[in-house]
């Protein structure tokens, strides 16, 4: 496991990410829509792809689309705010899949990471979109850290840093409130091996798709330059036959 950095301003980690987004457009309506399976929506059609990610939707959509993001990123929040209807609806419509691959931008985004996908895909976008809605709170945490914990930390493994974090940030208490029993929780953040796969995910970001911050969006595989909001993303799925 590789050593993260870790900033203890809240401030710092707010502003850590994001990047330049181009001027919106308006679209047209878009494909047609593609029915789920009977009885069922889209948006409940979750799974883990072979690159680690967690997908909503139809595997088979014409649009495909991932998102690079982390979970400390306050631009990957505003997105998630401004973005959940519509773009559950265009998953929904059968046209869109959504994928969440980890970007990790700092240690703390670590143990946050574990704990949101330690129910799986189904649980993990409704917790993930929840940090995200608290992200000021539990990230606000850290101006609690003091210099003698800065110390402390200093001397830990990886895995012993993200034990210590969530306890510090209080992300086992947030994910037990939201259906992850303690037990589970402590064993996800534990888990050396899924350390590792968040790691490796946010290098082969780097290397495959030129990831330098968050969130960055893949269209069918395309990366979209200055595209971090979703007044510009849209028209852009639309264009793609969303």
């Amino acid at each position: 496991m590789k050593k993260l950095l870790i900033a203890t301003s809240a401030l710092m980690l707010l502003t850590a990410c994001g990047g330049k987004s181009g001027a919106g457009s308006s679209s047209a309506s878009g494909a047609s829509p593609i029915a789920a399976p009977a009885g069922t929506k889209w948006s409940d059609t979750t799974a883990v792809t072979p690159d680690g990610g967690m997908r909503m939707g139809n595997p088979n959509a014409p649009v495909k689309l991932i998102e690079y993001g982390a979970l400390s990123c306050s631009h990957c929040a505003e997105f998630s705010e401004k973005s959940k209807t519509e773009l559950k609806a265009l998953v929904d419509k059968g046209t869109v899949s959504y994928e969440f691959r980890t970007f990790l931008l700092n240690q703390l985004d670590v143990p946050a990471s574990l704990l949101a996908r330690c129910n799986g895909p189904a649980a993990f976008f409704p917790i993930a979109e929840q940090l995200y809605a608290s992200q000021r709170e539990w990230l606000g945490k850290t101006q609690d850290v003091t210099e003698a914990d800065q110390k402390a930390f200093q001397t830990m493994s990886p895995l012993q840093l993200t034990q210590a974090l969530a306890a510090k940030l209080g992300l086992i208490e947030f994910v037990q409130q939201r259906g992850v029993s303690a037990a589970k929780a402590q064993a996800c953040i534990a888990d050396a091996k899924a350390i590792d796969a968040l790691t490796a995910m946010t290098e082969k970001g780097v290397r495959e798709f030129k990831v330098q911050g968050t969130p960055t969006f893949v269209i069918n595989g395309v990366t979209q330059e200055n595209t971090s909001a979703w007044e510009v993303l849209k028209p852009k799925l639309m264009d793609a036959g969303a």
